[in-house]
C-alpha cells in the first residue's frame, strides 16, 4: 500500500466542547481550542475543568492528532478521513491547527476511531489510497 500514514495519537484524558458568554472569566481553563460564535464562545477543554467549573458539557469526546504534517490549504485530507469514520457512523469534529489536523469523536469510540485511522493512507492527488 503506498501513499502516506495520518499517524494518528490520541491524547490522554477526556475532553469537553462547552460554550461560555463572551464575557465569562476563562481563567484555569486550559483550552485545547476556541471558537467565537454570535451565541457564545465555544471552548473544548479538559472535562475535569469543565466539571469543576458547573459548566454544561456539550460533547464529551477523545482528542486525536494526526501526525501527518498537513497545510491549511490542503485539499482532500479531511473528506478521507471524515468518510471513512462517517462509513462506520462514528461523529468528528475537527480543528485544523498551522501544522496538524485535530479530530475530536466520541469518547466511547476513540479507539475504533484511531484503527480506522491507521488504517488509511493519503495519496498526493488528495485521495484515500487502497
Amino acid at each position: 500500500m503506498s501513499g502516506r500514514a495520518l499517524e494518528p495519537e490520541r491524547h490522554a484524558g477526556v475532553f469537553a466542547f462547552v460554550c461560555v458568554d463572551e464575557r465569562a472569566d476563562r481563567s484555569g481553563l486550559d483550552a485545547v481550542a476556541t471558537m467565537r460564535e454570535r451565541e457564545g464562545v465555544t471552548l473544548i477543554v479538559p472535562e475535569e475543568q469543565a466539571r469543576a467549573r458547573g459548566l454544561d458539557v456539550l460533547f464529551r469526546c477523545a482528542w486525536i492528532t494526526l501526525r501527518l504534517p498537513s497545510a491549511l490549504d490542503a485539499t482532500g485530507l479531511t473528506a478521507v478521513f471524515a468518510a471513512a469514520l462517517a462509513a462506520d457512523g462514528i461523529a468528528c469534529n475537527v480543528v485544523a491547527g498551522a501544522h496538524h489536523d485535530h479530530l475530536f469523536v466520541p469518547v466511547a469510540r476513540a479507539d475504533e476511531a484511531v484503527a480506522i485511522l491507521r488504517g488509511l493512507r493519503f495519496g498526493d492527488g488528495g485521495r484515500a489510497v487502497d
